[in-house]
């Protein structure tokens, strides 16, 4: 049985804490991203997804991924978490020639959306471990070098333009 086609639409969300400390995922399987095998300390990231069909709001989309990966639950959904933001930015960029067997045919291109959602700092992270095996909270400067990709490394150093933190 084979799997439907990603989307090229997703989302990357920044959880980062009141004081903008980061949370950061390590990816389980760096194999798809260099032409590696097995889990690499090279590739950490926020949580990023597609869209499961088209329709789907994009909100909807940010929520989900979040509770799959994190296991945080947003607000408007049982369970607790912060709010989520939708800053209505958008990356475009190249799919890694690794994951585009996993999109139709001729699709070369993704659209990203950015949104953050803060937590407090004693928030409980349940990580998927078939996608991720450890996290990490870092200072957002810290956790925007430590990425590997470059989008995401982008959104984290412009957390503070989207958030009101403590100083």
């Amino acid at each position: 049985m084979s799997m439907p086609f990603k989307i090229p639409c997703s989302v990357l969300v920044v959880i980062h804490t009141r004081a903008l400390d980061v949370l950061l995922i390590q990816r389980a399987d760096f194999s798809t991203a260099k032409g590696r095998s097995g889990p690499s300390d090279e590739f950490w990231q926020s949580v990023t997804g597609s869209q499961d069909f088209e329709a789907e709001p994009l909100a909807v989309t940010a929520a989900r991924e979040i509770a799959e990966e994190t296991g945080i639950v947003c607000p408007g959904q049982p369970g607790q978490g912060g709010q989520l933001v939708n800053w209505h930015v958008s990356n475009v960029y190249d799919i890694y020639p690794r994951w585009r067997h996993r999109y139709a045919p001729g699709v070369t291109r993704n659209t990203e959306h950015l949104f953050s959602l803060e937590v407090p700092v004693d928030v409980s992270i349940t990580l998927n471990p078939r996608e991720h095996l450890a996290f990490q909270w870092l200072p957002w400067r810290q956790a925007a070098e430590l990425c590997y990709s470059p989008s995401n490394a982008e959104a984290i150093l412009m957390l503070p333009r989207f958030v009101n933190p403590i100083n």
